[in-house]
């Protein structure tokens, strides 16, 4: 359609950058002439709604065929100087290929507008770079008819959300029957630790229910093909977000495999993979728990939280469980202190920095007996912390211990667990950071933290985690 310069120049009216915008738009509509344009309302997260200026179109990418890859794009009322909205415009028989570039509505991230800078950054060169990122990993992917029945409700949410017209508070309508008490859980991606997690809520018998929603692009590899051939009971294999609706417990084992170089540059690409992720499994399971066992876990516990806007008891990431387990095992077992291991756990972040702690203090009769058990007691935990230093975490292992903390949520069980948790509050830790810390677990995840034994050297290290996480965090791109 020929861009008509007037109407445009009138719809324009509030633009702030009018004629600048048009010229871009008359670029576009040169370079793509299939692109239509509109005015429409859109709603921003906050809630607040603006009438923007849209247009929608379709991109050439060349993926082994060629493909027409259907997009719109928002202008914001500040353009050139502020970056487009893009999302994604699927068919009906169309599949959203989460990845690094797409979320799981349809938005589209790209560094081209990370870095978005008038007038180097341009709406062409955008769809230029749009096109290049479509053609190392293909956005969209083909339904079968009866994944397009289920993948309508999805677009109808997406069209929704780019239209103005959704309420994200709203109760989960997915078109599936209320399970009521039928304990379902999900487990997100199916590397060795998704499998692992399955295998081990299956062999506990833990879940009615449990699905494994495999984000990798073809058909099934590896231990997900295993799955399948041999019928592990009870299991549905899914790529599509739908298939976890009013899941009770999901949990998180994704890690982004991206070329990244830098230690901050690979919890980035897990940001931007949560991205597409965490807003999907919430809308379809609004009162499930999430726990995070993807690395580095307490900072992906804090993106879960922030992404997902559910409240922090249902936000948890699987910490120093497993260590708590082991730390106390050894303090039974190996170094025949019982008494000792009833109230030990391992708190703080996870690996080198993790320290032991106590839930209670036996009291004394005098100071001279309280100092002398304290050092008999750092003696024994220094021991069993060399002991645990030479344990590896392997992916069975924390499967293990996935499978302990769902069953505990899923059974209302009202045990205590070391997981990962907002520490805001805590040792005096006053920034929003998540550490392991003793938390009692119920059905609606963290019922109430566990009171710690005081201990100043403790606290300096839990502070010192905290302060460390917090400077990471500040880093991200959220």
């Amino acid at each position: 359609m020929a861009l008509a310069e007037e109407v445009l120049r009138r719809q324009l009216g509030k633009y702030k950058f009018r004629d600048l915008t048009i010229e871009e738009l008359k670029d576009v509509s040169k370079t793509y002439p299939n692109f239509t344009f509109s005015m429409n309302t859109y709603t921003f997260k906050d809630g607040s709604q603006k009438d923007l200026l849209n247009f929608s179109g379709t991109v050439p990418v060349k993926y082994g065929n060629s493909y027409n890859i259907p997009v719109r794009l928002w202008i914001l009322d500040s353009h050139p100087f502020a970056p487009p909205i893009c999302f994604l415009k699927p068919t009906a028989n169309m599949g959203i290929a989460v990845g690094k570039h797409v979320d799981a509505r349809g938005r589209i991230y790209l560094p081209y507008l990370q870095n978005w800078s008038h007038p180097k950054s341009t709406l062409t060169g955008l769809i230029k770079e749009m096109i290049a990122k479509f053609e190392e990993e293909l956005p969209l992917y083909s339904l079968s008819s009866s994944d397009a029945a289920r993948q309508s409700e999805l677009l109808s949410y997406i069209a929704k959300i780019t239209e103005g017209e959704t309420d994200m508070k709203s109760r989960s309508k997915t078109g599936r029957k209320n399970e009521g008490c039928f304990d379902k859980i999900t487990v997100v991606g199916a590397g060795d630790l998704g499998i692992a997690c399955v295998l081990a809520v299956a062999a506990k018998d833990v879940a009615d229910k449990v699905v494994l929603l495999d984000l990798s692009e073809g058909a099934a590899k590896g231990g997900t093909m295993d799955l399948e051939i041999f019928a592990v009971p009870n299991v549905e294999i899914s790529k599509d977000f739908s298939a976890s609706a009013d899941s009770k417990v999901v949990v998180l084992t994704v890690n982004s495999l991206g070329n990244a170089q830098t230690y901050l540059d690979v919890i980035q690409s897990n940001v931007d993979l949560f991205r597409g992720i965490i807003p999907a499994v919430s809308h379809y399971s609004q009162n499930a728990v999430l726990l995070v066992a993807s690395h580095p876990v307490e900072v992906m516990a804090f993106v879960s939280w922030k992404l997902s806007s559910f409240p922090k008891s249902r936000v948890i990431g699987v910490g120093a469980n497993l260590d708590s387990e082991r730390f106390r095992y050894i303090l039974t077992n190996l170094l025949k202190t019982e008494v000792l291991a009833k109230d030990a756990w391992v708190i703080g972040e996870q690996g080198e920095d993790k320290v032991p702690s106590w839930t209670s203090c036996n009291v004394a009769a005098n100071q001279t007996e309280a100092v002398a058990a304290h050092n008999s007691r750092e003696k024994v935990a220094n021991r069993a912390m060399e002991v645990l230093k030479g344990k590896g975490q392997r992916s069975w292992s924390v499967g293990l211990s996935v499978a302990d903390l769902v069953d505990s949520i899923l059974k209302d069980k009202r045990k205590v667990h070391s997981v990962s948790t907002l520490a805001k509050g805590c040792c005096n830790i006053n920034s929003e950071v998540f550490l392991s810390l003793p938390c009692i677990l119920g059905s609606s995840g963290v019922i109430e933290m566990v009171r710690l034994e005081e201990d100043p050297l403790v606290q300096d290290k839990m502070q010192s985690s905290a302060g460390s996480i917090h400077d990471l965090q500040q880093q991200l791109k959220l």
